[in-house]
């Protein structure tokens, strides 16, 4: 069974955040130019304060009439006591059964206290896809006699 290691693997190792201080529209503009959905609030400490996606403006600015340019992230974005998580050892197969039941898109990884990286929704089906590909294939083989 496929990990969430597996799929950081594949992955860009480069890490987008910003300060929870910044501008929603900050946010929203490092978000395009990275073509993410979402980004991490990480302090002056460096430590995670919380994320922040395109959810979060749809339904806590647009929705509210709020304004991107006057509203910081930390106003808006979900704060690390409240962000689901997984560890690296997590199966894909648990970070599917998570998303669904929590309706998330985006699961930040810890590997024990140190931040790692961000999984979506799309990299969990594209995992599950290639395993249930990879299968079918062995399956095939193994009925067409390739395995004698």
């Amino acid at each position: 069974m496929k990990t969430v290691k597996d799929i950081l693997k594949t992955k860009s190792s480069e890490i987008w955040s910003l300060s929870p201080k910044a501008m929603v529209f900050d946010a929203l503009k490092m978000m395009g130019e990275k073509e993410i959905g979402s980004i991490m609030g990480i302090d002056d400490n460096g430590k995670v304060a919380g994320i922040i996606t395109e959810r979060d403006y749809a339904r806590k600015i647009i929705l509210l009439g709020k304004a991107s340019k006057e509203t910081r992230v930390e106003e808006i974005m979900t704060p690390f006591d409240q962000m689901f998580t997984v560890k690296p050892e997590t199966t894909v197969s648990d970070c599917m059964v998570l998303m669904t039941a929590k309706k998330i898109r985006h699961i930040p990884v810890f590997d024990r206290e140190k931040f790692v990286g961000i999984i979506t929704i799309g990299d969990v089906v594209k995992s599950i896809i290639s395993e249930q590909e990879m299968l079918i294939e062995h399956l095939s083989n193994y009925i067409a006699g390739k395995y004698v």
